[in-house]
């Protein structure tokens, strides 16, 4: 039997998801309709048919909302960096609150005591890290420099990006011609960007050594760019500085307000929103409420981004992370900073027991700042830290409503107040801060 051709319907959008996908309920079924907002009726077609729901192409707004704008980025919609330009911030922000509030409830069975103010900043050029893909594509005629497409595995097409920090936001195509012009354009896979208060990085993955004339051709864009430029033609340890010959200083970045320097290096984790990162931090430090005389654990410390400032609040601050390189990172933060203080150590956190002995050594205050899968292990081991209070900065609301659940309604914590912060602009990603106090 022919298969019954798909056509254009009609339908009133009665909610949004956190990655810019309206809803509408068509004869009892959900439809996914991805660029459509609350209250718009939209013309739609059906792509992908699931059990409980189907996903949809937005065809045409016949009634548009009050918080639908124009998107900036010329990309939008075809990128997947970005999914709501075609949103005002202040609905974005809603939109990642309304989320947070639904998964707490839906997810962790809790409800907190207050509501934070959402930690904001600027919208555009914020983003110091990222990682760009890179494609020698024949049939376009050039070198596709960017993210991955929002539908497809492809590089998309686009020729500056409107969140990435200046100057590499207008620098897309000026790499796309730099890579164009070496021996080895279909063997450079991707670019690893760092953008620090002293310097800009670029680092080249190649999977192929490449040839003087490459080499020199790289040294001059980094030097008509004022841009350090790396090869990586291996692991992480492979990383070398190509330009400048000479040696350079670490980069880094501050917190003024804690009087701190960090450094990292150019592939290392950092939060990608500086001023954003100074604000969470403060936010951080001021609901965890350190005394002098407090001894504060930090898991999943990472270079020391909160240990650090916590160091100069309290008595004695542990930092625990499961990568070698950041826990040495964080050593030598700790150092140049002065602070005999804060010590770090590794430690697989997913894999610990109780057993430990600094676990058990009689912490007042603890802070988590775990990737997307969040921090399930730890959680059991709750009772062992024995902390009164904890700060939790979570980048993905169903495993903070997940683990809120776990310190709410089995170890008995009560969840002061939580709220969001608005790290990435225009993307569904969702970061939020909550913390937590024994009665």
């Amino acid at each position: 039997m022919a298969r019954r051709r798909r056509e254009p319907e009609t339908a009133r959008i009665n909610a949004v998801t956190h990655d810019g996908r309206g809803i509408a309920a068509v004869s009892g079924k959900k439809v996914f309709v991805s660029g459509a907002l609350e209250g718009e009726e939209v013309r739609f077609l059906r792509r992908k048919s699931r059990r409980n729901f189907d996903e949809a192409e937005l065809l045409e707004v016949l009634e548009r909302s009050s918080d639908r704008i124009e998107a900036r980025c010329e990309a939008f919609g075809r990128c997947g960096g970005c999914v709501l330009q075609h949103v005002s911030e202040e609905q974005q922000r809603y939109i990642k609150g309304q989320t947070l509030r639904d998964n707490l409830e839906r997810i962790g069975k809790v409800t907190t005591d207050a509501w934070l103010e959402p930690v904001t900043g600027p919208g555009w050029n914020y983003r110091r890290r990222a990682r760009l893909a890179v494609k020698d594509v024949p049939g376009k005629g050039r070198v596709l420099v960017g993210f991955r497409e929002r539908h497809a595995p492809y590089i998309t097409d686009m020729h500056r990006c409107e969140v990435l920090a200046r100057p590499i936001d207008g620098m897309i195509d000026a790499l796309s011609a730099l890579i164009g012009s070496l021996s080895i354009r279909a063997r450079l896979p991707q670019i690893e960007v760092a953008v620090a208060e002293n310097g800009v990085a670029l680092v080249f993955r190649v999977l192929e050594t490449p040839t003087a004339e490459d080499v020199e051709l790289l040294k001059i864009f980094g030097d008509e760019n004022n841009v350090r430029m790396y090869m990586q033609p291996d692991g992480l340890d492979s990383v070398a500085l190509l330009y400048p010959d000479e040696p350079v200083n670490a980069l880094y970045y501050t917190l003024p307000e804690f009087d701190i320097r960090i450094e990292f290096n150019p592939v290392g984790f950092v939060q990608v929103n500086s001023d954003i990162n100074e604000k969470m931090v403060r936010l951080a430090i001021e609901l965890l409420a350190p005394e002098p005389d407090d001894r504060v654990l930090d898991l999943f410390c990472g270079i020391g981004n909160f240990s650090l400032p916590l160091a100069r609040r309290c008595r004695e601050i542990l930092g625990v992370e499961g990568d070698k390189m950041l826990v040495a990172a964080a050593t030598d933060n700790a150092a140049l900073n002065g602070l005999e203080n804060a010590t770090f150590r590794m430690a697989d956190l997913s894999k610990i027991d109780g057993s430990e002995a600094w676990l058990s050594s009689g912490w007042d205050k603890l802070l988590l700042d775990p990737a997307r899968n969040g921090a399930a292990e730890v959680m059991r081991l709750i009772p062992v830290i024995g902390a009164g209070r904890i700060v939790y900065v979570s980048c993905h609301p169903g495993t903070l409503a997940r683990d809120a659940g776990t310190l709410v309604n089995e170890h008995g914590y009560r969840l002061e107040a939580t709220g969001i912060i608005d790290m990435f602009p225009h993307t569904a990603h969702a970061e939020s801060i909550a913390v937590f106090s024994k009665p």
